[in-house]
């Protein structure tokens, strides 16, 4: 009997720590935590920081999960995070990856480095050479996997195995803060966060 309950106790405890194991410090959202991330919707873009987690070159995995919703599903990650408006960032709308106008779906994957190059600068003064489209058999209402691959200066982003997105850096932010970034007036949703 004692084994048993030892054994259940184990299971509940590895667990309860693999949910609730990140510490975030959240900027302009509020966060709902069950077995998935959830950062609320709200005005301006929001970072959910993951605390004492430091990157500079490497893979980031993640699940993320947005809404087909137009202009209300801006979701990614933010890193090299200098402050909380200092900070490079690929993010994504799902709400153009299926669209039929092939204008739209190379709005769907999205590299900025803010302050200074948001993503309306970077499509004006470098039209499509930081943003491109998503394979459209991804479902804009479901989970997708993103794949990071960061090597000083070059970033590579892959959406369920396929690569959506190869950009050189723009800024110089070679190390710094990681966290869960959502665009203005999105919420979003992560989970599965792995770091190589």
């Amino acid at each position: 009997m004692y084994r048993h309950l030892s054994i259940a106790v184990t299971c509940f405890l590895l667990l309860t720590s693999t949910c609730f194991a990140q510490q975030l410090r959240l900027v302009n959202r509020s966060l709902i935590k069950d077995s998935v991330i959830h950062l609320n919707k709200a005005d301006g873009p929001g970072v959910a920081w993951i605390s004492h987690q430091e990157f500079s070159n490497g893979i980031i995995e993640f699940d993320v999960k947005g809404k087909n919703v137009l202009q209300q599903s801006f979701v990614g990650l933010a890193f090299h995070g200098q402050n909380d408006s200092t900070y490079d960032a690929v993010y994504f709308r799902p709400f153009n990856f299926q669209v039929p106008e092939r204008g739209r779906r190379s709005h769907s994957v999205q590299y900025i480095s803010l302050p200074k190059y948001d993503w309306f600068t970077l499509r004006d003064q470098y039209p499509g050479k930081y943003e491109n489209e998503v394979d459209t058999a991804t479902d804009p209402d479901k989970w997708f996997h993103v794949k990071l691959v960061i090597e000083f200066p070059e970033i590579t982003a892959y959406v369920n195995g396929k690569k959506c997105l190869s950009v050189t850096q723009i800024s110089t932010l070679k190390t710094g803060m990681v966290g869960y970034w959502v665009g203005n007036g999105s919420s979003g949703e992560w989970r599965n966060i792995s770091f190589k």
